[in-house]
C-alpha cells in the first residue's frame, strides 16, 4: 500500500467528530446555519478586520506571528499553505521569511477576506473550505492557520485534510487564543475581548456587525475545547509530535509534523 493510500485509509478510521465548541444559538438558529453565518459575517467585516485585529493584539501581532513561524521551522524555499488566510496576516510574515509570495498559497471560505488579502499579498488565493482542501496529496512543506481553529466544523476532518496535503517531513503551525486557566485572568480577558474590543470595533468601523464579530470571537474562545483535546485530535489524524506552546496563559501555538 503506497503512502497516500495509507494516509487516506487512516483518515477514514478517524474517531467521531469533535467540533471545537458547542453550538452558539445566540448567533445562528441551529448548527446548520453556522457556516452561512460565518461566511456572511466575515464577508461584510473584512475591510475592517486588520484594524480591529491590531487593537486586539496591541500592535504585537506581526512580531508574534513571525517568531512562531521561525520556531516552527520555516525556511526559505519551502512551499506553504495558509488555511483561513483572512486578510493575509500570517502569510505576509511567511513571505517575509521565505522570500517569495508565489511559494505561499492561501485559502479562505470568505470572498470578502480574499479580496482584502489580494490587496496586500501577491500570492495564489483560492476560495474553499478548511475541511475539504482542493489540493493534491503531499503538496506542501508547511501549513499554517491563524486564529481560525475555532471556526472549523470538526477537528478530525480538518486535521485529516491538513495531514493529507503535507509532504513527509512537513510541519503544521496553528496559532490560537485560549481561555486562561486562572479565574482572575479569565475575567480580565472576558471584559477586554468580550466587551471592550467589540465596542471599539463598532466605533472604529461604524458597523454594528463588527461588534457582533468580536463578541462571537470571545464566545468561541470561552467555549473552545481544551488544548489536550486538540492535541489528541492532531495525533488521531496522523500527525507526529503534537505540541502546544503557551504564553501568558492565552497565546497558543500548536505544532506537529508529518513523519
Amino acid at each position: 500500500m503506497d503512502e497516500n493510500v495509507s494516509r487516506k485509509h487512516d483518515q477514514a478510521e478517524l474517531p467521531p467528530a469533535i467540533p471545537p465548541h458547542p453550538p452558539l444559538p445566540q448567533y445562528y438558529g441551529d448548527p446548520s446555519q453556522r457556516l452561512a453565518f460565518l461566511q456572511g459575517m466575515f464577508d461584510r467585516t473584512a475591510p475592517h478586520y486588520d484594524r480591529i485585529g491590531t487593537m486586539l493584539s496591541l500592535g504585537c501581532g506581526s512580531w508574534y506571528r513571525r517568531r512562531a513561524l521561525r520556531r516552527a521551522g520555516l525556511r526559505p524555499g519551502m512551499r506553504g499553505l495558509d488555511v483561513a488566510i483572512g486578510t493575509g496576516a500570517v502569510a505576509r510574515e511567511a513571505v517575509a521569511i521565505g522570500g517569495q509570495a508565489s511559494f505561499i498559497v492561501g485559502i479562505d471560505l470568505s470572498q470578502g477576506m480574499l479580496i482584502e488579502a489580494r490587496r496586500r499579498l501577491a500570492a495564489p488565493l483560492v476560495q474553499g473550505a478548511m475541511e475539504a482542501l482542493p489540493f493534491a496529496d503531499a503538496s506542501f512543506d508547511f501549513l499554517t492557520m491563524g486564529y481560525a481553529l475555532r471556526h472549523v466544523s470538526d477537528l478530525h476532518t480538518a486535521f485529516g485534510e491538513f495531514c493529507r496535503v503535507l509532504r513527509p517531513g512537513g510541519f503544521l503551525l496553528l496559532l490560537e487564543l485560549g481561555k486562561p486557566s486562572t479565574r482572575l485572568w479569565a475575567a480580565i480577558l472576558r471584559v477586554y475581548l468580550g466587551t471592550v474590543i467589540p465596542r471599539l470595533g463598532r466605533w472604529s468601523s461604524g458597523m454594528a456587525e463588527a461588534e457582533t464579530l468580536m463578541r462571537y470571537y470571545w464566545d468561541t474562545i470561552d467555549q473552545c475545547v481544551p488544548p489536550e483535546r486538540i492535541l489528541a485530535a492532531l495525533s488521531d489524524a496522523g500527525f507526529a509530535q503534537p505540541h502546544c506552546d503557551q504564553e501568558f496563559d492565552v497565546f497558543r501555538a500548536y505544532t506537529a509534523t508529518i513523519g
